[in-house]
This record gives C-alpha cells, sequence and structure tokens, in this order.
C-alpha cells in the first residue's frame, strides 16, 4: 500500500473521524477510513455483461473477485480517465466488499464534528447530494464527505 500523508485537525472538544481524502475530476471527496479495506493501483478491470454502466467491472486480488465500481459515473459525472495516479479503494461495509475508481488518493486528514457542515436535504435534491454527507473543513480547503455507505448499497 502506498504511504499515505496524515493531517490531523485536532481538537479534543467532541469525536474526531479520519477520512481518507481522494480527488474525482476536479474536486476533493472524503472516504471515512473505517470502511477502507485496501488501496490498490489500477489493475486490469474484467467487464462484466449487462451490469449497470457506472460497474466497471470485476478484478483478481489475492485470489478474491472484487466488484469495481466508478464513483464517477455514479455520481453522473465524466468517465473515467486512467492514468498512473488512479488507485481502487477496497471498501468493506459488513460482509461485502467492492473496489472504487478514484483519480488520485491525496492524504488522510482527522476532522471533529466542529469542522463538519453538515448537508440539508430536501424532497427536490439530485441523486449527488444522497451521497454527499456533510462539508469538512480542512486546512482552508473543503472536502466533500462521501456517505460510502448509501453510494454502494443503492447499488
Amino acid at each position: 500500500m502506498e504511504e499515505v500523508k496524515a493531517i490531523s485537525n485536532n481538537d479534543n472538544s467532541s469525536e474526531a473521524v479520519q477520512y481518507i481524502v481522494v480527488r474525482i475530476g476536479n474536486e476533493q471527496y472524503g472516504i471515512d477510513i473505517q470502511y477502507i479495506d485496501n488501496i490498490v493501483r489500477n489493475q486490469k478491470i474484467t467487464r462484466v455483461p449487462k451490469a449497470q454502466p457506472y460497474f466497471k467491472g470485476v478484478i483478481n486480488l489475492r485470489g478474491e473477485i472484487i466488484p469495481v465500481m466508478s464513483i464517477r459515473l455514479r455520481l453522473g459525472l465524466e468517465d473515467d480517465e486512467f492514468t498512473d495516479k488512479t488507485r481502487i479503494i477496497i471498501i468493506k461495509i459488513d460482509s461485502s466488499t467492492i473496489g472504487v475508481v478514484v483519480d488520485q488518493v491525496k492524504e488522510v486528514v482527522t476532522l471533529v464534528q466542529d469542522n463538519i457542515e453538515k448537508v440539508t436535504r430536501t424532497a427536490s435534491d439530485d441523486a449527488f447530494s444522497n451521497y454527499i454527507s456533510g462539508i469538512g473543513k480542512s486546512n482552508d480547503e473543503l472536502i466533500s464527505l462521501l456517505d460510502i455507505v448509501s453510494l454502494v448499497e443503492e447499488s
């Protein structure tokens, strides 16, 4: 696994959560680190016929077949552009495992609740906002915090 630098915004006044910050397109997103099992370099993805358009296919990771999903397509963005910085993040939720494609893994940040603005949803919100649980503030940068469970489980 690659070395990812950790940034801590320590304030012990409330519960802190670690997020891995990834780049998707021109935006930064945070994924709760408790769901991350592994980060792997891009590898050959075998396409699966008649799968949802946002499923890229499956990979073989140490003998385990893992479905791979494009967060870009899931969020309604343009298709993935694979580069040497592209990574597949292996997510474990309960007993299921899925890989998600990201453009780049940047860093790990620790955010306290004071640095997270909750997103309010209305009935007319688009699907995109249903996958964002909040907006984190770290070093004067904004990070959209992905609700990875709803993003993956609605698949």
